[in-house]
């Protein structure tokens, strides 16, 4: 669990420092988000998330890591738009509340007695509710939407970060001392890493000021 947390954070850490390089840099942003290759830089993650979630388990160890955070270094691109659009102290807020609900929910989830295993059909099917309700916003812009599938979202993400790591704590008992263990410590950071990324995105079209 330390390994998981540990991939988790330096994933984090990488996509933060490729944004904030991005959006530090015209020479870097203005061909991208001023140019069609904005839709490029928007998809490229939800691609490369496809990608890893049916490919991970085949990797060995050493490319699955290498692969995560390959994807964090994109995921940071695509996230670089945000350092334009809002001022830096509510992004920081929304990082740091987003930390704390994520902080919680796994700390419950890794201690509590309670099968939270039946809540995965609810957090799966809202998942892809809430996944295809943006990209279908994307197109339609609609500010009624948005903030519809972000009260959503937050609510999914909470539930799937406090399953996601008691699964995950089951899993690393039935596979510690295994080879098996040193990938899930790479699938396992993946998981917990889009659940963090998820809330502090949609809780910052809540906290978010935007830039004058």
């Amino acid at each position: 669990m330390i390994g998981i947390y540990r991939n988790m954070a330096l994933g984090l850490a990488l996509t933060g420092l490729v944004a904030f390089g991005v959006a530090s840099t015209p020479a870097l942003y203005e061909p991208i988000f001023g140019t069609p290759l904005k839709w490029v830089a928007i998809f490229a993650p939800l691609a490369f998330v496809l990608l890893l979630s049916f490919g991970l388990h085949q990797m060995s160890a050493a490319m699955a890591r290498t692969a995560y955070f390959v994807f964090a270094g994109v995921m940071g691109i695509s996230m670089a738009s945000i350092f334009l659009m809002f001022t830096g102290e509510s992004i920081a807020l929304a990082f740091f509340t987003a930390a704390a609900v994520f902080a919680a929910m796994s700390l419950w989830g890794y201690t509590t007695g309670a099968d939270l295993s039946r809540w995965a059909p609810i957090v799966m099917v809202g998942l892809l509710a809430v996944v295809a309700a943006s990209i279908v916003n994307l197109f339609l812009g609609s500010s009624t939407l948005q903030m519809l599938f972000s009260i959503a979202g937050i609510v999914v993400f909470t539930g799937l970060t406090a399953w996601d790591t008691q699964r995950l704590r089951n899993e690393y008992y039935a596979y510690a001392g295994q080879e098996e263990a040193s990938k899930l410590a790479i699938v396992g950071a993946l998981s917990l890493y889009l659940n963090l990324i998820n809330l502090f995105q949609l809780l910052l079209t809540f906290m978010g000021q935007r830039r004058e």
